[in-house]
């Protein structure tokens, strides 16, 4: 007979209570699924707080860039096909080129809701990180936003060509609806 040690009981009860946590967080975050504006309302709230943090305590300026850098990765994916037509020309799931084309829906890289996720993790980790004041690192704060800019400037230029040359839109203005009139029932 195997006796339990109070190592595994202990070991028991933390993975116990780690999955009662993520069961916990995955329960809220299917619950705020259906609801996007007010996701990233709440995300522009923390950002705003993050904003406030910075210039209170006038520093944790690389770690904003970092967030800056990883944001503008993030939003690469979003804008990006789940298919890029680049890499794979023989694809057949790949986005229509000629108007000849059957449609096929605009499939991002990086779904709205884990870009929504990532960035609000993001966010939330970089504000922890500025209660330590060892990854408080002095840089030349120019330097980091104009490079910051020149990176966003050339990122969002080869995107807006790659998007150009392909004939996608990644964006659901939303959907073209017809006037109650007779020329609905004809269409």
């Amino acid at each position: 007979m195997e006796e339990t040690g109070a190592g595994d009981i202990a070991e028991m009860a933390i993975a116990n209570w780690v999955n009662d946590v993520s069961t916990m967080c995955q329960y809220y975050l299917d619950r705020w699924t259906p609801h996007t504006a007010q996701r990233w309302i709440g995300t522009l709230a923390i950002a705003i707080i993050y904003t406030f943090r910075i210039y209170y305590v006038d520093g944790f300026y690389l770690i904003t860039y970092a967030l800056g850098i990883y944001i503008l990765n993030l939003l690469i994916g979003f804008l990006s096909p789940k298919v890029d037509p680049q890499t794979r020309p023989q694809d057949p799931s790949i986005l229509p080129t000629k108007d000849s084309d059957d449609f096929k829906p605009f499939i991002r890289r990086l779904p709205e809701f884990k870009f929504w996720y990532s960035v609000t993790k993001a966010f939330v980790i970089a504000f922890v990180l500025t209660f330590f004041p060892v990854l408080d690192i002095p840089v030349f704060v120019p330097i980091l936003i104009c490079y910051w800019i020149l990176l966003f400037i050339l990122t969002m230029r080869r995107q807006i060509v790659h998007m150009i040359k392909y004939k996608y839109v990644p964006f659901d203005i939303g959907k073209k609806v017809c006037s109650f009139n007779l020329w609905c029932f004809f269409m």
